[in-house]
This record gives structure tokens, sequence and C-alpha cells, in this order.
């Protein structure tokens, strides 16, 4: 079984990623966020280690074509706590390194900083997810990621090192962080790259979402299962909410002369890739 495999985010008529390669160091997230897409996959909130995963991944690697760029992680994040002491995720990177391959990391952890060493040497730029500046609102979408503030920190120091940093601003959710749009920009406003997008609903975070936030049952029910419109196997606002929101992220980021772009939302936007990585060379 392969753990490199062929980006296909469900075959989606909107995606604007570039041809690129998935690959998840883990099975599983540790970060528990609630509105998680992924759970659909079996058990998905226990973390497992992949069997033979550097044996299978220099397979792997082998196959990949010149200058192939590898995205990591699109589901499991790349740097669960038990990361700190198994290194798995470091001796890929190696591995990738030594390849001379392109590399997006994506994670919610500040733990990818421990990596720098390695990433400043090799074609890659790290993309950080920030929901919220605020820690109480984290603790409940996200309990177990590290703080906003750790995040904006492994951001910068990213940025300090010479990589290109990446802020995913996703998913923006109406009345939980929609009106922390600008502010989050600006604090994150040294990124070389902004990708942001809004909730996408499955039946399963439909439930945990409004465990968490009871208030907001009827208006998520009204907003998604109602008004809105099903892509895939996803629940989508209305196009024109989703650009009213999408475009305050558009507005800042011009203002601040960062480039942006939106993940699986059909809209239009002026960078050469929705996910940043037209800034790995």
């Amino acid at each position: 079984m392969r753990v490199i495999t062929e980006f296909d985010p469900w075959k989606s008529r909107i995606c604007t990623c570039p041809r690129k390669y998935s690959f998840n160091p883990y099975t599983g997230c540790a970060h528990h966020c609630i509105y998680c897409y992924s759970t659909y996959i079996p058990d998905f909130y226990r973390l497992r280690q992949k069997k033979m995963l550097l044996p299978r991944l220099e397979r792997d690697l082998r196959t990949l074509p010149e200058n192939a760029l590898i995205s990591m992680s699109n589901s499991s994040d790349p740097y669960p706590p038990v990361e700190k002491e198994l290194e798995l995720t470091r001796k890929a990177v190696e591995m990738i390194s030594e390849r001379n391959l392109r590399l997006l990391v994506v994670t919610k952890s500040d733990t990818v900083v421990r990596d720098a060493d390695i990433l400043e040497r090799m074609r890659s730029a790290v993309s950080v997810t920030i929901t919220t500046l605020s820690s109480e609102t984290a603790s409940v979408l996200e309990p177990d990621a590290p703080a906003p503030y750790k995040r904006i920190r492994a951001l910068r120091k990213i940025k300090n090192s010479g990589i290109p940093a990446i802020l995913r601003l996703d998913p923006v959710i109406p009345s939980i962080n929609d009106h922390e749009i600008e502010k989050l920009l600006e604090k994150a406003s040294f990124v070389d790259h902004v990708v942001s997008s809004t909730l996408k609903l499955r039946g399963d975070s439909y439930r945990r979402m409004i465990a968490a936030f009871p208030e907001l049952k009827e208006k998520l029910r009204e907003m998604y299962f109602r008004e809105g419109e099903k892509l895939g196997n996803s629940w989508y606002m209305k196009k024109e909410i989703r650009k009213k929101i999408l475009q305050r992220v558009a507005e800042k980021c011009e203002e601040l002369e960062i480039s942006y772009g939106f993940c699986r939302e059909g809209l239009f936007f002026k960078s050469r890739s929705c996910d940043g990585s037209h800034l790995i060379q």
C-alpha cells in the first residue's frame, strides 16, 4: 500500500489546487477539531503510527516525477504531540529533502518549528492553520491543538528562518470566528500568503458543532441544510454568503499586500495558487 498518493479531494469540481501528492505520516489525528471533515474515516480521532512508514515512503519517493509537489498533511496533522518523541515526520522530511522534491507542510502545531533546520535548506513552505485568536474559542473548536498564540509565534519563526510562511484561515464559521477576520489577518500580516475557506458541514460535524454551540443549531440548519447547497459529500452555505465573507479576507489581504487564495469555494482569487505552493521555487 502506498503512503504517497495523488491529491484528489473527492474529485471536487471547485477544487483549484495544482497537481500535487498527498502524504500523511500518521493515521487519524490528535487535535480533535469538532469541525473536522475527515471524521468519516473510521476511528479518525485515534492517532496511529503507520506500519513500515519509512521503508514505504522511500519506495514511493522513487516513483515520483521530477519537481513533484508533496502536501503534508491533508487530513492527519503531521505534528501530533507524540511526534516530539517519535520523530517520524522529521525523518520523513529529511528523506523528502534528499530527493530535492517540493514540500508544502500543513499543520496546526508549533512543533513544526523544530524542523526548520531541514525545511530551510529544501524547497518548502509551511502553512499553519489558525481559526481564532481566542484561546477560549479554540479550546472548544480545537480542544487538543496548540493555543493560537503558539501558532502565530511558530509562523513568525518559520518566516524568520527564510521559509515561505502561509496562514490558513480555515474554516471561517458564522457567529463564531467571522468577526475576527480582519484582526487575525493584521496579527499575521508578516506572512507570505493566506488561504481561507468557509465551514463545510457533514452530518457528524454538524452534530458536534451544535453540541458545542447549541444556540447555533437553528442558524446552522437554516444556512446549510435549508438555504445552502450540497457539493460532493459536504454542505455549503449559499454562494452569495460565502462570497461576502471571503471578500473581507480578499480586501484585508490586498490592504496588507499579501497574496491570498480560497480553498474549495469556486470563487475568483488573484494568486497563482490557492494553497500557497507557488511560493516554493
